[in-house]
């Protein structure tokens, strides 16, 4: 019985073992935190155990009375207890803490000699690090922060612990609240101070027990307590914006919910927070009491609103953000212009009194811009007004008041500084009585009015004191900085150093002094005699009804000349920022010895200083101190190895392992592999001999044999020769030294090694005494040679039956040298090889002996031990004697040569020095995905486009040596071959995928950091004998023992899980593998390949619902990270599962994506990040190896200050763009791209201070940027650009961004001209959406004057100057318009200031310098010239003209203004997808209609109307050079905005496309809409979509569009006057006959369709015989009007230019007012006008390419033009294969 009982109970026991073993062993991340994994070679690391000893110190802290303890709980644990945290979420930040607190430890104790202890000091600097932020915002908000330390020393470590596992756990939970850093710090407030009281023991005087926190106890209470009724607003807030399409002054964004805890009022929030406060409350909640004022509600009932900023769509944001910037412009012109007008001209004028009395008039055009900027300030920020304090009200009024009173008192005291005062002056004088003039008076008002200027002025030279003040907290202070700026945040201190601010002053200065110089002497000196002339000429004559005869000084004449000029004025100063950019961009990058290695030959001569670079840059020094390095001296010697073996060794390791991934991705043959190659196993007997890699030697020995042959006995002649070219006497000396020891090694024979030791012996004794060609005859050295390589090509076989013919070798060799070359000098030595010492007389023939042929006399085959450094040694030398041609092209591929010339260059710029990997600050990488390619499918490789080409095809052709090498690699002949395995079918995929932008290309490229810190570890960890082996013995090694937990390379791997995580955010992850699609094996399959990833997604599970009444399920969100699960045993015969396992779950409040997708993607998996730096990653991105080895260096950089004022926050890298390949059009993107990423942010970080974050391979301070709202803004629309808004964020509060040029990144770029347009569209809508955001208004008032500049040059000035830029053709031929329909260019035609307006022109060449895409051209040219030689950029640049660049930039010029504007206007910014494929197809048509007709096709008409009309009937210069000159530029726009998508469209000429594009377009024209179909089915549907703006755009944006819409009535108005049958009346009835005549046909055409729908079928004779007479009638009227009034052809072209832009401007008002419209009920027949002028439009645009179609050459040459030869030649052939297998399909079909 007893025994039954027992064996139960040991059931019982092994099932709660069982039990607790599964709560103990969970997956883990990186640390196994269980106590049987303690033997893990990461968990053996003194500082991990460290740091998990202070953390489980649970002394004296109170559990709850139901907590059941265990063995190992620690702080975090009880926390989680005590406020109830989940339990998944505590895990995660226990590693991420633990981590944390290693990797500073480490830093701090390079070498772990005591005992593990926590070190105070790590504690304290991450500590500081976390809560600098929150100890920032108690001091801004005046509360006392919560962070309370206890006086007894030993708990100060627990406590510090507690409030840094507080602060991750409520950061790790907090979700969508992540984004608003200062309302996590108003919860941390709270819950810190109650971990205080719970601590301290404090009693609650309501309850008299022991303090509890307002939410604590149960799992997820700090979820649905806490975190979820804030997340609901934020949900809430975001469905009012309904997706994004309402306007953003009706609902609140991140940005405002987050200011909500800026005020002291958020404390009325609170804790335990109140449900009905302010912040929870809604517009719809609010009864409209505010009409009348007793009934007002309480305060708290009313919605917050805005805080301090509401985003209106206005172009007044432009100026109100950089109001500084055009006062400035503004107050220049108007001095310019009086300097100019008065007297000579000469700026020196100035000083004269009366001139200078005019131009002191600029103080009041100052007073009159204050007033406007404070009446805009009310009027933009009235949405704002609930939540603003009274303070910041009264400074507004006040700001009115006073610049209202300036606007006063200023013009009066002006006023009566004159005798005899100006016009408008007298004016006052009047109103004011005329008393005596007293000057003082107005230069006291100025001041008065500029004293605080002058403070400003004081301020900004010295920084310093500016940061002082703005972060001070003093009453005074506060008080003074209120009055120039409201008191905010953020955007305080963040004044650069003094250096930086003269850097960038003079920059500036400069810049600013050439732009005016420039303006004054070429636009505005030479305007104003021609302006006189005009307004001085009287004009009586007018062509059309003048409305204004009376009208002094032609004034519409002077504003059409003048107009263009002052928007050029406006503008230029882009242009000048281009040119100066350009030549200082050049400037500091030539310092930075950018290029100084572009080429192989450069790579070649400076190879000998390589492996000490290698070691300098790339290998730590023991001693981390290095001195100091001079400005252009790089003391190379300050560092003498101690052991040059060692440093070999590692230059070999780190080269090698470079070159080896060169052949993994196939960009070097296995030849080329070989030649590049620095032996693995150092070679002890070559004691002094370097060996270089043997692309350096090849063909040296040979050339070396030729001289010696010729040589004669000169030996010193030849010696000269040789040691010039050091590689040279390398490649002899190791030869010479090898052969001696292959010979040594082959020859065992007793007698055979005393004759070849002697041989050797006599050799070197005359190599000694420098005699060895003088005494030797070399001219029989060849055929020693010759046998040598055949020596050793037996020797390469190691085929025993080759040993008797190595014999014969043998024999051979030593005959030719004993015979041949050494003559008769080793008389002894042939004795002693016939036998015989010479005095036994001759021994018989017979009995001689034969040397080499005894059995032992030879090692053949040779059994070494090392047979891999034996190989590697004969193969090498193999190399060296035979590499005939000369190794110059190795590697010939164009990319491989770029890299590793890239990779050198970069050893020699200034970067810090490398620490131990231990001692590197650790990082990780993280990149967002959503649904683009992980892996091309063999299906998507293999299906062919209409041309027959398919992507597998077209990379062949684009990359041959690749797949050549691909195929060697494989060791397959033909890709047939390829198709035999699933493997080779997988590799194949693989190869295709990484010459894509695919998920695997960049996980591939990411993992690299992984292999290089393995490989840095094992440098820094290993010990002699190991690095002389290698790393690639110490992996082979490891297989054997991979169990034993302290092996090198488990070691390595630990400090590399250490340093680095990789998380991929596969938002859909999870949705996938439900529905078993192909991505998510994909996905998995990248697991498994590279364990070390970890993929987050966001998990959406039902749930039944907590509620038992509720029956139904509720979704529930949770944020999940996986790993690949590693098979069990790793020998078993099962198949292997490859199966993920879940390591973390974390719940989420509801679904994670409220905002713009890609930064709330990133925000949910921001938490499974871990270390110190973050590197944002796009999936468009590459990575390469030999940039992976310099990372550690890169993150140095964290610790450096600049200039003493801050360490950097965000470090910029420099990127390559790899898609450049493809197609002309991807090879300009791509080249602008580079100028942008490298010579334009390299400008924007220093001297500028500008650079922020432009995407993608920044590095963030991950601590700095977790306490401050993230790495990106996430707000609907508005920060449809979330990368820069990171960088904003972290300007404004005090970070630094630098820019890094020593290490770079891949990345992939749009193809295709409707993906580019796409782009730059999203790119348009994104600084559209900048322009009204509040990053952008307070950056351009909070940077001082010169660096607001450059962010606004740099950030949307650049948009808006292009946007200015087709401005100005749109101003110049609207003026020129009414002057010829007016008749006033004719009349006036003989003054210069019609005739040849010089600054005219000069206004237009600079408008088309911007329109050709000079902009973008300069820094091109510049960075190409530095980084690939300045020939290179000549020829590149003609190239592109050839290649039709201009009409690319052109065209992008209209993509970027067309969204920009309308962004502003009417917003309508969404996130475009472009597909990161590969673009060989040919867009239909209709497509590129529907993408082009708005942006575009409509403006290139217009623009086209213009032009005819002003060809017609302009006088003025006609064949005058500067005219043709001048249109030409605009008709060059003309044609490109109508017919460049064409031009750029695969086979966009071919007659069977066009074809098959009309059917499919009439198609389209012709279907009727609906709901539900797609605006690609049908005209109705996507002509509805086109307006939808209109409908979201409020009334501001209607009445802009509806005056826009009135310019296309003047040319009616204009035109009717110009017919031959009103050439003599010039009344206003003419103008309403017009109108008549319009009524008339409109109605005609209604009267037609409605009798179609009626008659056509029952009275359908009466309803034909009607449509003739009309017919009739309409003929009868032309022919009268053509026989009586004799009405020409031109008439009637002229009757259609007047008369299609009005019918275009009525449906354009027709649309804006569509509600009024519908209502009227002639919707319907606004919609067929509409269609039948898009028909028009089509046919228009369709015609002229149908035409070229016809001719075969046009496609020849536009596929040469679009797609580089290679391709080009491909294609044709394959379209001739493509025909064959036609028919061979049809005749087999016939069959």
């Amino acid at each position: 019985m007893t025994q039954s009982m027992e064996v139960d109970r040991e059931i019982l026991e092994a099932q709660d073992k069982v039990a607790e073993k599964t709560q103990i062993y969970v997956p883990y991340n990186i640390l196994p935190l269980d106590p049987d994994s303690a033997n893990q070679a990461i968990m053996k690391y003194p500082e991990i155990q460290a740091a998990v000893v202070a953390l489980r110190n649970t002394r004296g802290l109170p559990w709850p009375k139901d907590h059941k303890k265990k063995k190992d709980d620690d702080i975090l644990d009880w926390l989680q207890a005590m406020f109830g945290f989940q339990k998944d979420n505590v895990a995660n930040q226990r590693e991420h803490l633990i981590l944390l607190l290693a990797n500073v430890h480490i830093r701090r104790f390079p070498k772990p000699d005591q005992p593990p202890k926590l070190d105070d000091q790590a504690l304290t600097e991450v500590m500081k690090k976390l809560f600098k932020n929150y100890k920032k915002w108690c001091k801004f908000l005046d509360r006392k922060s919560s962070l309370w330390l206890p006086t007894i020393q030993q708990e100060v470590q627990q406590r510090k612990l507690l409030y840094m596992g507080l602060y991750l756990l409520i950061w790790g939970e907090a979700a969508n609240l992540r984004f608003m850093p200062e309302c996590l710090c108003y919860i941390y407030h709270h819950m810190a101070f109650e971990l205080y009281g719970m601590l301290a023991g404090n009693v609650s005087p309501m309850t008299g027990e022991n303090v509890k926190p307002a939410y604590g106890g149960e799992e997820e209470a700090f979820l649905t307590k806490v975190v979820t009724p804030i997340y609901l607003v934020i949900a809430k807030e975001a469905e009012r914006s309904k997706r994004g399409r309402s306007k953003h002054s009706q609902w609140r964004n991140y940005d405002d919910l987050n200011e909500y805890f800026w005020s002291a009022d958020c404390f009325r929030l609170g804790w335990p927070m109140r449900a009905d406060a302010d912040f929870f409350h809604f517009p719809a909640e609010r009864v409209q009491y505010e009409k009348t004022e007793e009934s007002k509600p309480p305060y708290q009932d009313r919605w917050v609103g805005k805080a301090n900023f509401v985003e209106i769509r206005s172009f007044w944001h432009i100026f109100r953000s950089f109001d500084r910037m055009w006062s400035f412009f503004i107050l220049s012109l108007q001095a310019m212009i009086i300097v100019a007008w008065n007297g000579s001209g000469d700026p020196a004028a100035v000083f004269k009194p009366d001139v200078f009395k005019k131009v002191l008039s600029i103080f009041i055009t100052a007073a009159i811009l204050k007033l406007g900027q404070a009446v805009l300030d009310v009027i933009l920020s009235w949405k704002a007004q609930w939540s603003m304090s009274n303070y910041v009200k009264l400074r507004y009024i006040l700001k009115v008041v006073s610049a209202a009173a300036w606007v006063i008192v200023l013009p009066v005291t002006y006023a009566y500084t004159w005798e005899n005062p100006p016009g408008f002056a007298q004016t006052i004088k009047s109103w004011f009585g005329n008393g005596s003039k007293s000057p003082s008076l107005f230069i006291l008002a100025v001041v008065i009015y500029l004293s605080p200027n002058m403070l400003a002025a004081l301020l900004f030279l010295f920084p310093s004191v500016r940061r002082f003040l703005e972060g001070s907290h003093y009453k005074v202070v506060m008080f003074m900085m209120w009055w120039s700026q409201p008191r905010l945040y953020v955007g305080r201190g963040m004044h650069e150093s003094t250096r930086a601010l003269f850097k960038y002053t003079l920059f500036w200065v400069l810049l600013i002094i050439t732009k005016l110089a420039f303006s004054y002497y070429i636009e505005i000196k030479p305007l104003v005699d021609p302006t006189k002339a005009i307004m001085s000429a009287h004009v009586s004559n007018f062509q059309w009804h003048e409305f204004f005869p009376q009208a002094k000084n032609n004034i519409g004449v002077v504003i059409a000349v003048w107009a263009p000029v002052i928007l050029v004025y406006f503008m230029d100063t882009q242009i000048w920022y281009a040119i100066f950019s350009t030549l200082f961009g050049g400037i500091y990058g030539a310092f930075r010895r950018l290029g100084e290695i572009r080429t192989l030959g450069m790579l070649r001569s400076r190879f000998d200083t390589l492996p000490r670079v290698f070691n300098q840059c790339l290998i730590p020094d023991d001693k981390t101190e290095r001195k100091k390095k001079g400005f252009f001296s790089r003391n190379y010697d300050a560092k003498i190895p101690t052991d040059k073996e060692i440093v070999e060794a590692r230059f070999a390791q780190l080269w090698n392992t470079i070159i080896s991934s060169f052949r993994e991705e196939d960009l070097i043959s296995n030849r080329e592999m070989n030649l590049l190659l620095v032996p693995y196993w150092a070679n002890q007997e070559l004691e002094d001999i370097i060996q270089w890699p043997p692309f350096l030697l090849a063909s040296k020995i040979p050339i070396a044999l030729d001289m010696a042959k010729d040589s004669y006995g000169n030996d010193r002649e030849l010696r000269k020769r040789i040691e010039t070219d050091i590689y040279m006497s390398c490649a002899i000396r190791e030869c010479y030294a090898q052969f001696s020891l292959i010979m040594k090694v082959l020859v065992q024979g007793q007698r055979e090694r005393k004759v070849i030791e002697d041989i050797f012996a006599e050799v070197d004794k005359h190599i000694q005494a420098k005699t060895l060609i003088g005494e030797f005859k070399m001219s029989a050295l060849p055929s020693l040679y010759n046998l040598f390589v055949e020596l050793i090509k037996y020797l390469l076989d190691n085929n025993p039956d080759d040993r008797d013919k190595v014999v014969i070798l043998f024999q051979d060799m030593l005959e030719v040298v004993t015979r041949d070359i050494m003559e008769d000098q080793l008389s002894s030595l042939v004795d002693s090889i016939h036998g015989g010492s010479g005095n036994d007389g001759i021994t018989p023939l017979d009995q001689q002996y034969q040397l080499f042929a005894s059995a032992g006399a030879i090692t053949f085959p040779v059994v070494e031990v090392q047979l891999e450094a034996w190989q590697e040694k004969i193969k090498r030398l193999d190399l060296l004697l035979t590499t005939k041609e000369s190794a110059m092209d190795v590697p010939s591929n164009l990319e491989a040569r770029r890299r590793i010339s890239f990779f050198s260059n970069s050893l020699f710029m200034e970067m810090p020095a490398a620490p131990k990997v231990r001692n590197m600050l650790s990082f990780s990488v993280l990149t967002p995905y959503y649904t683009e390619e992980v892996l091309f499918s063999l299906k998507d490789l293999e299906s062919q486009n209409e041309d027959g080409v398919s992507i597998l095809f077209y990379l062949q052709k684009i990359f041959p040596d690749e797949w050549t090498n691909f195929l060697e690699r494989m060791g397959c002949t033909s890709e047939e071959q390829l198709r035999t395995s699933d493997e080779l079918e997988e590799n194949l995929r693989l190869w295709a995928s990484y010459r894509g932008q695919t998920l695997t290309k960049t996980v591939r490229g990411m993992m690299y950091y992984r292999k290089a810190l393995e490989l840095q570890a094992f440098l820094d960890m290993a010990k002699r004998e190991d690095l002389m082996e290698g790393y690639k013995a110490v992996e082979l090694k490891t297989e054997e023992h991979l169990r034993g937990d302290r092996s090198l390379l488990a070691q390595c791997q630990a400090v590399a899980d250490m340093k680095f995580t990789y998380v991929v955010s596969c938002q859909q992850y999870g949705i996938d593998k439900r529905s078993g699609h192909q991505r998510a094996h994909d996905i998995l399959r990248l697991m498994t390949t590279y364990p070390s990833v970890r993929v987050a997604f966001i998990d959406e599970v039902e749930e039944p619902s907590k509620d038992m009444d509720k029956k139904i399920n509720q979704k529930v969100y949770y944020s999940t990270l996986v790993k690949a699960a590693l098979p069990k045993s790793i020998d078993s015969s099962e198949p292997v599962q490859n199966l993920d396992q879940v390591i973390y779950r974390i719940k989420l409040p509801g679904p994670a994506i409220l905002g713009e997708g890609k930064p709330e993607n990133q925000n949910h998996a921001i938490m499974f990040t871990r270390g110190e730096g973050l590197q944002t990653i796009d999936m468009n991105q590459d990575n390469y190896m030999e940039e992976a080895l310099k990372m550690r260096n890169l993150l140095q950089e964290f610790l450096k200050k600049e200039d003493g004022v801050r360490c950097p926050t965000i470090l910029g890298l420099r990127e390559h763009i790899f898609t450049g390949s493809v197609s002309s059009l991807a090879w300009f993107m791509s080249n602008q791209e580079t100028s942008f990423v490298t010579i334009g942010q390299r400008l924007l970080a220093n001297p500028l201070k500008v650079r922020f974050h432009y995407g993608h391979p920044d590095v963030f301070d991950r601590l700095f940027h977790l306490t401050r709202g993230g790495v990106s803004k996430a707000s609907k629309v508005i920060n449809l650009s979330e990368d820069i808004f990171a960088g904003f964020n972290s300007t404004l509060r005090e970070g630094n961004v630098t820019h890094h040029e020593y290490i770079q990144v891949g990345k992939g770029r749009d193809v295709g001209l409707n993906q580019i347009s796409m782009f730059e569209a999203k790119i348009a809508n994104g600084n559209g959406e900048q322009t009204l955001s509040r990053d952008i208004y307070r950056l351009g008032h909070r940077f001082d004057f010169f660096r607001m500049l450059s962010c606004y040059f740099t950030t949307i000035g650049f948009y808006f100057s292009t946007l200015i830029t087709v401005l100005t053709v749109y101003v110049f031929l609207y003026g020129r318009l009414y002057l010829v329909l007016s008749g006033l260019e004719k009349e006036l035609s003989a003054q210069p200031g019609i005739r040849d307006n010089k600054p005219l022109q000069v206004a237009l060449a600079s408008q088309s310098f911007v329109q050709i895409g000079f902009l973008m051209a300069l820094p091109m040219l510049m960075e190409i010239g530095l980084e690939r030689g300045f020939r290179t950029a000549l020829s590149d640049f003609v190239l592109m003209q050839l290649q039709l660049a201009p009409v690319f930039f052109t065209f992008s010029l209209g993509t970027k203004t067309h969204y920009y504007g309308r962004t502003l206007l009417h917003g309508g910014a969404k996130y475009r997808a472009t597909g990161r494929g590969f673009v060989v197809f040919h867009a239909k048509f209709a497509d590129n209609y529907r993408m082009y007709s708005r942006s575009h096709f409509v403006k290139g008409f217009e623009l086209m109307i213009l032009l005819l009309v002003y060809e017609i009937f302009g006088q003025s210069y006609r064949g005058a050079v500067a005219y043709i000159l001048i249109t030409i530029s605009m008709w060059f726009m003309v044609g490109t905005w109508l017919f460049a998508p064409f031009l750029f469209n695969p086979s966009g000429f071919e007659w069977q496309k066009i074809v098959d594009d009309w059917t499919d377009w009439n198609k389209w024209i012709g279907n009727q809409g609906g709901i539900g179909v797609p605006p690609e089915k049908s005209w109705e549907s996507w002509w509805e979509e086109e307006q939808e703006h209109l409908h979201h755009s409020g009334k501001r944006g209607i009445v802009a569009e509806i005056l826009l819409a009135l310019r296309f009535f003047i040319y009616q108005y204009g035109l009717v006057y110009h017919l031959t049958i009103t050439k003599h009346t010039k009344s206003v009835l003419v103008y309403g006959v017009s109108w008549l005549v319009i009524f008339l046909i409109l109605f005609v055409m209604k009267t037609i369709s409605v009798g179609r729908r009626k008659f056509s079928a029952d009275f359908q004779l009466v309803f034909r015989l009607i449509k003739g007479l009309i017919f009739l009638t309409f003929v009868s009227i032309l022919v009268t009007l053509i026989a009586l009034p004799h009405m020409t052809i031109r008439d009637i072209i002229v009757c259609i230019l007047a008369f299609m832009p009005t019918g275009w401007g009525m449906l354009l008002i027709a649309q804006a007012c569509r509600p009024l419209v519908v209502r009227a009920g002639i919707w319907g027949s606004v919609r067929t006008l509409a269609r039948g002028y898009e028909i028009i439009m089509g046919l228009l645009l369709f015609t002229p390419v149908a035409f070229l179609a016809w001719f075969p050459f046009v496609s020849e040459f536009q596929t040469r033009m679009l797609f580089n030869q290679a391709f080009s030649r491909g294609l044709q052939i394959s379209r001739i294969l493509g025909g064959q297998r036609k028919d061979k399909d049809r005749s087999s079909n016939s069959k």
